[in-house]
């Protein structure tokens, strides 16, 4: 898709969500926010039907599976954070890929030098052993009310009926069109003579919906083991490439995905002018980010600074918390985080101090986090690495029950398209989650056996008293981390609703010379731009960043659900009405 068509689609779209206005809904009763209306519906199915959030959440999930291929699926991998309203606690469930049990650093490097990161991601080599099924499984049977054989239903349906191609998808579908033409698999499902289907075609996904009607009936075991685990590591060490197309196959082996496990861990927990603020740890880096820079910013009275003044200071906490975040996260399996450190209110004082009144000339050096472990068995402190490449796709939901229950859900196949492999016969797309990691070291986040890379993805609950306050979570790579940082300085310090917080210009300064902002919402040049820039801040231009969505408890008992105005096409929020 040349920059031309890609502008007029982008404009149709921003059209037709102006047109269709923000989606926001509330309500006394459970509430669902996603990227997509099928999703959204999906997930009201299940909770008018006496499921619980976590089964909605599941539902949901597997309708994006359907509806967003490109950004999502059973394919891939990703991080739920659940408030138990029985429990009146966060538990964080992660289900990241995984390194198959050949992998290390020397994979990305196939003579002697590592490869570019974009030619690395269309190969076998860049696909982690999914993680998404076994996550789903885990949620319902320790957290759910509902099995597979309920809460996949909405998904079968969506996938046979199918639904019109809209402007997203086609979008994503064109930007794709090269990596999908490689293999026979995608390019019979996604493509027509080489070419996105057209906008208005009826999207059908047989193969997809048999899959889920499969692990409905066989369970987690139909996923991981027998013959749909023999056809998954088949496309990834064998890729169904078209005559002529060279690719680097995969060494992944049944016992890969036979051994996979999911991962209970505990949240990172962090507080932020009242607030308790919750987020995924290791090796996710965005609960540690996001905390580390409100423990930043809470060294500042924002409540008696314009809003030019918060920004700049935002912009600046963002920078310093990605210094660290480079340098020093990873998996904390294989790596020893100074997480205590990152985390300390101490840490956060001095790291302040280096904050101006304008912006810093480029990127900052990392701080010292070990001075304030006391953990003092941490090792001498690792190299740290510039921020590389890390695509902006993903997609994120939440879903609340009339119990109390609450799931933030982000999940991915990482790239837009993933590694660009439909299993054969399956109608789902293999993810190119080896690609986070750093393709040479040392670094914290070189590649090892059964290691899981370093993401971006930040679910976020933030509970107020000892109840849930609001939610947060977008898709964006690296941007995921700024994106759910700035709204939730957006919603606490600039007294924003969530849904104006959500749909506000993003600016995402990931320790860089410049900053990424949108052009979507027309950032540049807006007087928002200009008063930044004379604080020294300069931009680097994007069309858009992230697709939020939210939950907003308020305090006569309702809930508000929240999604884009413009961004991807526009989301979708339900509240179910008593």
């Amino acid at each position: 898709m040349n920059k031309k068509t890609l502008l007029s689609t982008l404009l149709m779209m921003a059209a037709f969500g102006a047109l269709a206005g923000q989606p926001v809904d509330t309500g006394h009763g459970g509430a669902v926010a996603t990227i997509s209306g099928p999703a959204s519906e999906a997930a009201m199915e299940i909770l008018d039907a006496g499921g619980n959030a976590i089964d909605a959440a599941v539902a949901a999930a597997a309708a994006l599976g359907v509806t967003d291929p490109f950004s999502c699926g059973i394919g891939g991998g990703g991080f739920m954070l659940i408030y138990s309203a029985r429990d009146k606690r966060v538990i964080a469930l992660d289900h990241r890929e995984t390194a198959p049990a050949y992998f290390n650093p020397a994979v990305f490097q196939p003579e002697g030098t590592p490869l570019p990161w974009r030619e690395a991601v269309p190969h076998g080599i860049s696909v982690g052993v999914p993680g998404t099924v076994r996550g789903w499984h885990e949620a319902l049977a320790r957290y759910g009310t509902m099995g597979f054989e309920r809460v996949l239903a909405p998904a079968i349906r969506i996938a046979d009926e199918g639904f019109p191609v809209g402007p997203n998808f086609h979008r994503i579908n064109a930007l794709n069109e090269a990596k999908f033409a490689r293999f026979t698999s995608t390019s019979e499902l996604f493509l027509e003579d080489d070419r996105a289907l057209p906008l208005g075609r009826q999207f059908r996904n047989p193969d997809l919906a048999e899959t889920y009607r499969q692990i409905a009936r066989g369970g987690v075991k139909s996923f991981y083991e027998g013959e749909m685990a023999r056809d998954i590591v088949a496309a990834a060490n064998q890729p169904p490439t078209r005559p002529g197309v060279e690719v680097l196959g995969a060494r992944m082996t049944l016992n890969d995905l036979r051994d996979y496990e999911t991962r209970l861990r505990q949240p990172v927990r962090s507080t932020y002018r009242g607030y308790e603020i919750y987020g995924m740890p290791t090796p996710s880096s965005g609960g540690i980010a996001v905390a580390q820079a409100l423990n930043i910013l809470e060294t500042f009275d924002l409540s008696k600074l314009p809003r030019d003044e918060v920004e700049h200071l935002y912009l600046e906490a963002s920078r310093l918390a990605f210094a660290d975040r480079n340098a020093y996260v990873a998996d904390e399996e294989f790596t020893d985080v100074p997480r205590e450190g990152l985390l300390s209110k101490a840490y956060a004082r001095e790291r302040a101090q280096l904050i101006g009144p304008a912006a810093a000339r480029g990127p900052v050096a990392q701080g010292d986090p070990y001075l304030f472990q006391h953990d003092l068995s941490v090792p001498l402190r690792p190299r740290p690495a510039a921020l590389g490449a890390e695509p902006a796709h993903t997609t994120h939901l939440a879903v609340a029950d009339r119990e109390g229950n609450v799931v933030a859900y982000t999940f991915t196949i990482e790239s837009w398209g993933g590694s660009g492999i439909v299993v054969p016969g399956r109608g789902f797309i293999l993810n190119n989650e080896m690609t986070d990691f750093d393709f040479s070291g040392p670094h914290p986040n070189v590649a090892e056996a059964g290691k899981r890379p370093r993401s971006s993805m930040s679910p976020a609950i933030a509970l107020r008293g000892g109840e849930p306050a609001f939610t947060i979570g977008s898709p964006g790579g690296a941007t995921i981390i700024t994106t759910v940082l700035q709204t939730i300085v957006n919603h606490v310090d600039l007294g924003m609703s969530l849904a104006d917080a959500i749909a506000a210009p993003r600016m995402s300064q990931r320790n860089a010379d410049r900053t990424q902002v949108e052009t979507l919402l027309g950032f540049p040049g807006s007087a928002q731009a200009v008063a930044l820039e004379r604080l020294g801040h300069q931009w680097t231009e994007t069309d858009q960043i992230g697709a939020a969505n939210g939950l907003q408890f308020n305090p006569d008992g309702s809930v508000t659900a929240a999604s884009e105005p413009l961004r991807h096409g526009g989301g979708s929020a339900i509240v179910q009405k008593q």
